[in-house]
């Protein structure tokens, strides 16, 4: 029978938009130490790369809107490792506590005696300036709404109305699904030719974008053949090069 490990820790670590050399050093070099990884459908699988080869790496990712690994599965998981394998490394795309789960992972985690470690990714939205793209631009936007585009009961979240009526840059996160609703609310609200852009697999070779009007927010994913994983982001940021 294997020994419990005494000390058992969780690192959560965010693995950026895509482009594996936007990792921090710090998660970096907690890949190069871990004994376990747990690794998201979004991560690049690059970064396994840099661990060990005696580091066991699990698969616990989540098609979107397909076949996925339950969170309760993940949870046991994580519990399961810390305590036989001692140092386990969540990786997670982009930045974990950005629609990421992450913190959920870490309130299991010392629930049952594990020390936890949280180290930051690069978010996807912050991506968006390698298509010239400013989150932020002076006399332009002075703010971020950063929203998700489906709820944990399906719907778009309300949050929208009220980010759409301020100067903000949105930024919507899983809304490729929802591109209707919200070209719909915006038209509702007199915005309907408010700039938008949506970015597809930011940051990595084979990123694709396009720039419109939120108003055909539907029609500018159909045309350039644009799914997820992708960032909807609307503002007049989107234009403010031209």
């Amino acid at each position: 029978m294997q020994n419990k490990i005494q000390n058992p820790e969780l690192f959560i670590l965010g693995a950026g938009p895509g482009d594996p050399e936007l990792i921090t050093i710090k998660g970096f070099k907690a890949l190069q130490q871990a004994n376990v990884i747990l690794y998201d459908n979004l991560a690049n699988k690059e970064l396994l790369e840099i661990s060990r080869d005696d580091c066991e790496k699990v698969y616990v990712g989540k098609q979107p809107y397909g076949d996925y690994t339950p969170q309760e599965t993940i949870h046991e998981l994580i519990k399961h490792y810390a305590f036989t394998k001692g140092n386990v490394v969540r990786l997670k795309g982009g930045d974990p506590f950005i629609f990421g789960r992450g913190f959920e992972e870490i309130i299991y985690a010392r629930q049952h005696g594990i020390t936890t470690h949280y180290i930051p990714g690069v978010t996807s939205m912050q991506a968006s300036g390698l298509d010239d793209i400013p989150l932020t631009h002076r006399l332009v936007s002075e703010s971020v709404w950063m929203v998700t585009g489906t709820k944990k009961d399906g719907s778009l979240s309300a949050d929208l109305t009220c980010a759409m009526h301020s100067n903000a840059t949105v930024v919507i996160y899983m809304g490729m699904k929802k591109l209707a609703e919200i070209a719909s609310a915006y038209i509702n609200a007199g915005k309907g030719d408010t700039p938008a852009a949506i970015i597809q697999h930011a940051s990595l070779p084979h990123q694709k974008s396009a720039k419109g009007k939120v108003c055909n927010l539907e029609a500018l994913a159909a045309d350039n053949q644009l799914t997820y994983p992708a960032i909807i982001i609307i503002g007049d940021v989107v234009n403010v090069k031209n």
